[in-house]
């Protein structure tokens, strides 16, 4: 160890420019707020989205109609797909959710309707959140069985 290669211990040693402390740290002063306005006082906060004065984008958007906070999604896969995976093979008696997530028909969190589009020929147990009234009708009018979660 030699003088030129004398350095202090990691983390003991701040980096940076050290406001407002005095006239001779050359941040004195106005302590690098610059002079007057909002940002130059102490508490200052700006508010979110404030554009300068500017009118804010949220206010320039037109807003319109309603959106219902309640509303429920539901994923909706018809008949003719079922018997598409039944033709295919992927689907032999039983229709479950995890059956539709594995053949990405849904989403492990999705709710799940059957909807009546198609021709159903195969006798299934289909079991998810929801049918259309066309749908159970075609199911039961194989020998199937629609099964509510």
């Amino acid at each position: 160890m030699s003088l030129h290669n004398l350095k202090p211990a990691s983390g003991s040693t701040k980096s940076g420019k050290r406001i407002a402390r005095g006239e001779g740290s050359g941040h004195g002063g106005t302590s690098t707020r610059g002079h007057k306005g909002a940002k130059s006082r102490s508490g200052y906060s700006r508010k979110v989205g404030f554009e300068g004065g500017q009118m804010p984008l949220q206010r320039r958007v037109p807003k319109f109609g309603f959106t219902n906070r309640n509303r429920v999604e539901y994923v909706g896969v018809n008949l003719d797909k079922l018997q598409n995976l039944v033709d295919k093979g992927r689907i032999t008696d039983t229709v479950t959710l995890d059956i539709l997530v594995e053949n990405r028909l849904a989403r492990k969190n999705d709710l799940v309707k059957i909807l009546g589009n198609g021709e159903l020929k195969t006798k299934l147990n289909i079991t998810v959140h929801k049918f259309t009234a066309s749908a159970k009708a075609a199911i039961e009018a194989v020998g199937g069985d629609a099964v509510t979660l």
